[in-house]
């Protein structure tokens, strides 16, 4: 429809309340909007790793980060409302990225350390990405604690951690980045 204008801007929340998908208003405290507002961030800052990727070099990690992001808003999706819905597709993903982890951890050199994040530039958003993931799963933790939520979100969400931190140490190799070793002070 050629001409049609729909406003961004509603107005209903200009007094700190928002809407679940079902219209139920809430808090934009809520834990439930806290949850998937991590999960939108998360989804955010891979969406700006992606643009800072040299996508000819990493064409299947690049095709893998966009397809995190759509499991990052059907995910969201699934939080925005107030009962719990299972999302599809989840239960084997956890899996898929366990394969990918222990294929490019065989490529890195052995991690007898921990080290800073850092490195390159998509390198180091990556790690951010994994400080994101980590802290979404802390929302959905919390949530738990008060309301239902599908099972799968969870273990999803913590193994999405792991490859981000994976793929952050391998791009970096990749691109000659050393790593820097933390050193206890």
């Amino acid at each position: 429809m050629e001409g049609f204008f729909m406003p961004i801007y509603t107005r209903t929340g200009d007094k700190g309340t928002t809407s679940l998908f079902d219209g139920t208003r809430v808090a934009k405290s809520h834990a439930r909007v806290e949850t998937y507002a991590a999960i939108d961030e998360l989804n955010s800052i891979i969406g700006q790793t992606l643009a800072f990727f040299p996508k000819h070099k990493y064409t299947p990690i690049v095709k893998e980060l966009e397809k995190i992001q759509h499991d990052l808003f059907a995910i969201g999706s699934a939080l925005a409302m107030p009962h719990p819905l299972p999302v599809s597709g989840l239960d084997n993903r956890p899996k898929d990225f366990e394969i990918i982890i222990d294929d490019l951890t065989q490529k890195l050199p052995t991690l007898k350390n921990f080290i800073l994040p850092g490195g390159s530039k998509p390198g180091s958003l990556l790690h951010v990405a994994r400080t994101m993931a980590r802290r979404a799963e802390r929302r959905v933790v919390t949530l738990t604690e008060k309301e239902e939520v599908d099972d799968q979100i969870l273990i999803y969400l913590i193994r999405l951690s792991d490859l981000l931190f994976t793929l952050a140490r391998y791009i970096n190799h990749m691109e000659k980045q050393k790593e820097i070793k933390w050193i206890k002070r």
